[in-house]
């Protein structure tokens, strides 16, 4: 496959007439155009680097108040009985429809966080990865890039209180989890990109003997953790380790390149520094973040310091990567009221926003791709240069009006892995997908 670009996004900068060869779903050879599908700008993709599909199915439901003041502890607790009527058809196609909608605005691949495991009640199926599997079959379907976290998942707290309600279609042992992980594993081999790493649910659900585990049963995989989401969290933690989250991991395991801390919207300063210091992602869900209250990251200070951070879109509540990397950038400035507080010298905020995402989404997600290069996996994105959003712009100022100024609709051409899985700005498998998700949300209202 040929891709011939007016203009594309380089490891070392912006570049007229490019030729992209793709062979193997990798790229071969970055030259002078030379034929092929035509594009206006063509950028590298990035990972959606941190996701539980299944949420996208209670998108608009949680937005009433209820008695006293809503939060994210009372949004978790009616997740937990939303998810009761969910079975691995409804899942798959769930997955399915989130996958559809990621590609169309701009992600190549995913790394799902996937916690629900069991049956109603927390009884395996009989195959114990069979939610898992169903993950991997959506992948399949739609041609999006996967990396699957089985997550671990083993108390209701840090005082070893047994899980309840709907926390029992996540649990496992440290035996069981194991053998779940293999068929996991097994399922997502079928993948061409396909990776297999491992989530430690939190330091709430997980004891120490649960993160060792997850920290070798894949040596060299992603490694996924919650960390820092809410003020309750940090002071669960606290009293029970004498320490904060982030500050108790770092202090007592090998926090490195593997590891992505998720949300971090709770650290102190030197926890802000000591996470940037240590190669680690920081996974960041500025619209789940927002739509649920968690509070705002440290981006000013965890950039400066060299810090490696992703976006992902967490309950799918809304699907924009866009507007991921636009509400980052504006959080900040609300906090320390500024502007372009994350560009620098060389580089435009637009341009950092999507060279961030992009190094640490691949990062996060074990996946190699992140630059148009020879040896990486093709994970490209093609923007639609005609829309008004983007006359007259030219380098950084396209990743600026893109971001700011524009919408999903610029997003034209999607390659994951070499696929090409949007075309014209339509996903090639949106129609089947969609009927199969608008059935399975018609069948969850009746039993509503």
């Amino acid at each position: 496959m040929l891709i011939q670009a007016e203009r594309a996004l380089l490891p070392g900068g912006w570049a007229a007439d490019v030729g992209v060869r793709v062979e193997g779903g990798r790229i071969v050879s970055v030259g002078p155009a030379a034929g092929g599908v035509r594009v206006g700008c063509l950028l590298p993709a990035p990972v959606n680097l941190h996701s539980h599909m299944f949420q996208r199915a209670m998108a608009g439901m949680t937005e009433r108040r209820g008695a006293g003041q809503d939060s994210f502890w009372t949004w978790r607790a009616l997740m937990y009985r939303f998810l009761e009527r969910l079975g691995p058809e409804e899942v798959e196609a769930i997955a399915a429809q989130v996958m559809v909608e990621m590609a169309e605005a701009g992600y190549a691949a995913v790394a799902e966080f996937h916690y629900l495991h069991h049956q109603v009640g927390g009884v395996p199926y009989a195959s114990i990865a069979e939610m898992s599997e169903r993950i991997v079959n959506a992948a399949e379907e739609t041609g999006f890039g996967l990396t699957l976290l089985p997550v671990l998942y083993q108390r209701g707290g840090c005082d070893g209180r047994a899980l309840t309600s709907g926390q029992l279609r996540f649990g496992n042992d440290v035996e069981r989890f194991g053998r779940l992980w293999e068929g996991a594993a097994r399922a997502v081999s079928r993948l061409p990109d396909g990776v297999t790493g491992v989530a430690p649910h939190s330091l709430r659900a997980v004891d120490v003997a649960g993160l060792r585990m997850a920290e070798e049963i894949a040596p060299g995989a992603p490694i996924h953790i919650h960390v820092a989401e809410q003020v309750a969290e940090v002071e669960e933690v606290s009293a029970a380790y004498g320490a904060r989250p982030v500050e108790w991991l770092l202090g007592n395991f090998v926090v490195d390149g593997r590891w992505c801390g998720i949300h971090c919207t709770q650290m102190t300063e030197a926890e802000t520094l000591a996470l940037a210091r240590s190669g680690a992602v920081a996974g960041l869900c500025p619209i789940t973040e927002a739509n649920l209250g968690d509070g705002i990251f440290d981006g000013v200070r965890f950039v400066g310091a060299g810090g490696r951070w992703g976006v992902g879109s967490d309950s799918n509540v809304r699907i924009s990567l866009a507007e991921e990397l636009r509400l980052f950038e504006y959080s900040q400035r609300l906090r320390d009221r500024g502007r372009a507080m994350l560009a620098d010298g060389a580089r435009s905020t637009g341009r950092v926003l999507w060279e961030g995402a992009v190094a640490g989404g691949a990062q996060a997600a074990g996946r190699a791709s992140g630059a148009i290069a020879e040896g990486a996996l093709a994970d490209l994105v093609a923007l639609d240069m005609d829309s008004i959003h983007l006359a007259g712009r030219e380098g950084d100022e396209i990743l600026d009006a893109f971001v700011f100024a524009g919408n999903d609709g610029l997003v034209r051409e999607v390659w994951s892995g070499g696929r090409h899985v949007v075309t014209g700005g339509r996903h090639v498998a949106r129609e089947g997908v969609e009927r199969r998700f608008r059935a399975v949300m018609a069948s969850l209202r009746e039993r509503m």
